[in-house]
């Protein structure tokens, strides 16, 4: 049988994704452009046993889905600028504690209020770096209507699989435009759940090291009590000071994540064989970014495109190799420059960098990222 084409926009297929995900609980505060993440949640969660909860703020809503998870459950909520900025503290303390959950920010205009309604990408640092102190991060950076679903899914696999945090990164436009999607069966969708300890409570250590760095976790309520803090602690979760005791589960936070890149990081490539300029783009302005490049290959340009879907971590070694292949890169992205910073520090001088970089609400049309390749090829 056939898979019904249905109609979706970018925040109603997070919702779906989430629910095919196992997520089970939500809790947010609405705010342009992400309301309808929370609207649709809503109204999904409690048709499969789950609880939608709307907090007093943004601070609270992180909370929230960080005990939830500890008590078992798969977390989401869905925020967008001012609110992004809110659940900063509350995001290291997910980090620290390695609490599985995801965070969906639509990205729109700022700083402050800013565009309520109008589309940004100028979260993506923030995303890497919002939350004080060195700590890993996921970051997924979806661009069509059944990649926000699969990479939804994805979001809350890796957050279970590696015991942390991850970011779901859309902007506006994704979030409200609307189209046709065939989603997959039940059958057909990878789950991941989190790894359980297998030891009794009396011999178990939430934080120790693991031979792939991520600790079991055990769920409260289970039999397991361990303490929970936002304090550097020990392999008990016990507080600490100590220099070799804090150094040592830091670093063991950050190699859960870089000792698995093969299996965190995704990118799409396009005529990159010949390749003489290549656009690297993400997001919605990945999509002005493919149709300029089949553009100008019709025209018999040598260029390519590279698409980050994972960007925190970002694919720092497919970048230097394509930097050593071509002899431009030209980064579009609706912010003065950020993810540009990246390229140009992991080209270093083996290929030039050039930004197409918008504030104020308009997408990056592809007749832009024509116009700039056509000056330098």
């Amino acid at each position: 049988m056939s898979k019904k084409m249905q109609l979706y926009s970018g925040n109603e297929i997070v919702a779906e994704g989430a629910i095919a995900a196992g997520c089970r609980f939500f809790a947010g505060y609405p705010i342009t452009p992400s309301s309808e993440v929370a609207e649709r949640m809503s109204k999904m969660l409690p048709q499969v046993g789950g609880r939608f909860i709307q907090m007093e703020d943004e601070i609270a809503s992180m909370a929230a889905i960080i005990g939830a998870s500890l008590a078992g459950r798969k977390t989401m909520t869905a925020t967008s600028g001012p609110g992004f900025s809110l659940k900063q503290e509350n995001l290291g303390f997910a980090t620290i504690a390695e609490v599985p959950c995801v965070i969906v920010n639509v990205m729109r205009g700022g700083p402050s209020t800013g565009l309520p309604t109008a589309p940004s990408q100028s979260d993506v640092m923030q995303a890497r770096w919002g939350t004080h102190g060195d700590h890993p991060i996921i970051a997924l950076t979806p661009s069509y209507m059944r990649e926000i679903f699969d990479e939804t899914v994805r979001a809350f696999n890796l957050a279970e699989k590696y015991r942390t945090p991850v970011i779901l990164l859309l902007d506006e436009v994704l979030a409200h435009l609307h189209e046709g999607v065939e989603l997959p069966d039940p059958e057909e969708i990878e789950i991941v759940n989190r790894k359980k300890p297998t030891v009794p409570p009396e011999e178990y250590k939430p934080f120790e090291d693991t031979d792939d760095h991520v600790p079991p976790m055990a769920n409260f309520f289970e039999g397991y009590r361990y303490h929970v803090t936002g304090l550097s602690h020990n392999q008990l979760g016990l507080p600490t000071t100590d220099f070799e005791i804090v150094h040592s589960i830091q670093v063991r936070r950050q190699k859960k994540i870089d000792d698995h890149l093969d299996d965190i990081l995704k990118w799409e490539e396009l005529y990159l064989d010949d390749a003489e300029i290549v656009v690297l783009a993400y997001g919605s302005t990945a999509r002005s970014a493919t149709d300029a490049v089949n553009e100008l290959r019709r025209e018999g340009v040598k260029v390519g495109l590279f698409r980050p879907i994972t960007i925190w971590p970002f694919p720092e070694a497919e970048v230097a190799k394509i930097a050593e292949k071509v002899h431009t890169i030209v980064v579009p992205e609706m912010n003065l420059g950020q993810i540009v910073l990246e390229v140009e520090r992991i080209a270093k001088s083996n290929a030039t960098v050039i930004g197409i970089n918008q504030v104020g609400g308009v997408p990056i049309r592809p007749r832009e990222i024509v116009s700039r390749v056509k000056e330098v090829a």
